[in-house]
């Protein structure tokens, strides 16, 4: 017995008759061998068409508004135009898509001389069942029974359907669903909270107010409480009516406002109704008034205070807190029921804390209901106290050169420390170590310069390390809590060559007349300067002050007076010597100092010995300017005078006669 398998899919259109050649042999037998004709003919076969078969399969894009059990995709059933032939029994099935409101995917089956079967004789089937979407027994997939979610973004689901017929023949292929954003508006109360506050008494069925939220086929309903006793809402408008005659009372009621095509896209809202006396009090709050003081450093979300307020009634269930004030105050506060919060950081450190003299203001209103409305004021005033949060900074460059000749109280430079905690950069300067001949400079402790307090030598010392220390002052309420830092400041000298002395003029001539013996009379003072300037300067007389009646003070000479009586010329030279170390320069100034002697009057009284001094000849010049005119302008002269007169005299005569 010999079984016959078709190794690979007939067509009877390509080959429609295979001869086989089939050879037997027994054991001890001929081999037998037979020829075997396969004829193939027409028929039908289930074939699902691309893409539905495709690796990554059909894909399909929806809204996510679209409403519940909607049908997305449809797997359908169509004729083939032309013959299919295939060695099965059934026809040719094919997938044909065309756009409609949803999708759908026909498929047709046909055969030469067959009937097409009918939709009911085919079986869909999904192979995942993790997807909300349905595929009925016709082939259609639906959308969820409560729709999709409209808050989310791009959702995706994936379906995997396998079709069957009768026979047990099948084809499969899947479907991918895109579930976009809902270009409709989303479910919102433009007023999440409401308080309203009637008057007891109000009959049964009586609006007490109405609340509105917007989007699409918007329906309302009751979360909380559960089940209502006073107040029963309209699911179409809204308006919220009382269910009995409202006595005292105080309720809170979650409204929620949905979509009706999708139950997902809602929203909610708070409704506190008060139903209050007539003769209602003002709320009663302790403390009824509230001053602090807080650090910086307080955390956002602190509470600063709890109010303990009580209506009419005794009760605080129905009493409405908010924050008056400045709009600096209600964005760094905020009221959470009776607590004063902390909202953002307090930033004591900052030139907008400054202005407002680090102090906030604000005013805690609490009222009771709106018709009419009652209320009391709490007035706030929360200072704000530094916290030192920062150390000190040191400059980015601390060098600093001098030359070796600076003077005493000369300027080296500014140590500019800072500081980020306020006030702004207030340090106070101080050297590590003390001045001396080894550190000759000080710090000035408010403005952190650096002076000159010590003679300065390039030879000895090119350089100095000195380490300042910084210290915040007045930037926390303990004035203990301090912060300092050490900074390195070097100071480079600088070497000035040293220069010969000039002095003006360099000789001199003077005239003095002697004093008193045992007097001491001044002479000049020399003008002599070396370079640079300031250096210092000495004088030594070194020539001509032989017995002595010249002395230096300084650069003043003075002359000491003696009995002498005879007129007496001196001539001093002076060494002018500057520069310091081993290699000093110097100038020599020289002097010539006529003295004439000091006489003393006789009494009468006493015998007088005239004594004739001897003077030496003083020979004066004296020049005159003298004009001496030619001959010939004297002589024009001479003439021109006489004519001069005799017309004069001509003239006067003429009118003496008349």
């Amino acid at each position: 017995q010999v079984t016959l398998r078709a190794g690979v899919e007939l067509n009877a259109r390509r080959v429609n008759q295979y001869t086989l050649t089939l050879r037997a042999a027994c054991p001890g037998e001929d081999e037998v061998e037979e020829r075997l004709f396969v004829h193939v003919t027409g028929g039908q076969v289930l074939h699902c068409d691309t893409p539905f078969t495709s690796a990554g399969g059909d894909v399909v894009q929806v809204l996510a508004d679209v409403v519940p059990r909607t049908p997305l995709y449809a797997v359908l059933l169509q004729p083939l135009g032309g013959l299919m032939v295939s060695d099965s029994s059934l026809g040719a099935c094919s997938l044909q898509k065309r756009e409609q409101p949803w999708r759908q995917r026909n498929f047709s089956c046909g055969g030469e001389g067959q009937r097409f079967p009918s939709p009911s004789s085919l079986q869909f089937r999904l192979r995942n069942r993790d997807t909300p979407l349905t595929l009925t027994h016709r082939g259609l997939v639906l959308a969820p029974d409560n729709g999709f979610d409209p808050s989310k973004d791009t959702q995706t689901f994936r379906l995997e359907i396998e079709v069957m017929d009768r026979h047990g023949h099948n084809c499969s292929g899947a479907v991918t669903v895109e579930v976009l954003p809902s270009r409709l508006p989303r479910v919102t109360f433009p007023e999440p909270h409401r308080s309203v506050t009637v008057i007891e008494g109000i009959g049964p069925w009586e609006v007490v107010t109405q609340v509105h939220a917007s989007g699409e086929n918007v329906r309302y309903a009751i979360l909380a409480p559960v089940a209502p006793t006073l107040f029963t809402i309209d699911e179409v408008t809204g308006e919220i009516r009382s269910t009995r005659r409202l006595e005292v009372a105080c309720a809170h009621l979650l409204i929620q406002a949905y979509n009706a095509l999708h139950p997902a896209d809602h929203a909610t809202a708070m409704v506190n109704v008060t139903v209050q006396r007539t003769d209602r009090w003002a709320p009663r709050c302790v403390p009824a008034i509230f001053v602090s003081q807080v650090p910086e450093t307080v955390s956002p979300g602190s509470t600063l205070v709890t109010l303990k307020c009580t209506d009419s009634t005794g009760t605080d269930e129905c009493l409405h807190y908010a924050l008056e004030g400045p709009p600096t105050s209600r964005s760094h506060f905020c009221m959470e029921g009776p607590r004063l919060k902390v909202n953002t950081t307090l930033d004591y450190d900052s030139d907008a804390m400054a202005a407002m003299g680090f102090q906030f203001t604000a005013t805690i209103v609490v009222t009771v209901g709106e018709q009419p409305k009652q209320s009391t004021r709490v007035p706030v005033l929360v200072t704000v106290t530094p916290v030192n949060e920062f150390r000190p900074a040191c400059p980015n460059s601390a060098t600093f050169t001098m030359p070796e000749t600076a003077a005493f109280g000369s300027v080296v430079g500014r140590v500019a420390g800072t500081d980020r905690d306020y006030p702004p950069d207030s340090l106070e300067y101080s050297l590590e170590r003390e001045s001396g001949p080894a550190q000759p400079f000080s710090i000035d402790s408010r403005t952190g310069e650096i002076r000159v307090v010590g003679p300065l030598n390039s030879q000895q010392q090119k350089s100095y390390r000195l380490v300042v220390q910084l210290t915040d002052t007045r930037n926390d309420l303990d004035l203990a809590k301090r912060h300092s830092r050490l900074c390195d400041v070097s100071v480079r000298l600088q070497a000035v060559p040293d220069q010969v002395p000039v002095c003006t003029p360099e000789v001199q001539e003077l005239w003095i007349t002697a004093g008193s013996p045992g007097s001491r009379q001044p002479v000049t003072r020399l003008a002599c300067h070396s370079s640079p300037d300031g250096a210092t300067l000495t004088y030594t007389i070194t020539g001509g002050n032989e017995d002595g009646r010249f002395r230096l003070e300084g650069n003043t000479i003075f002359y000491l007076p003696n009995d002498q009586v005879e007129p007496r010329t001196f001539v001093l030279l002076v060494e002018v010597r500057g520069g310091s170390g081993a290699l000093r320069h110097s100038t020599v100034v020289a002097l010539v100092v006529h003295v004439t002697p000091w006489s003393t009057p006789v009494s009468p009284s006493t015998t007088t010995q005239h004594t004739t001094l001897q003077k030496e000849p003083l020979i004066v010049t004296q020049t005159e300017a003298v004009w001496h005119p030619p001959a010939w302008f004297v002589a024009v002269l001479t003439i021109s005078g006489t004519l001069l007169l005799a017309t004069l005299g001509c003239t006067a005569r003429s009118l003496l006669c008349r």
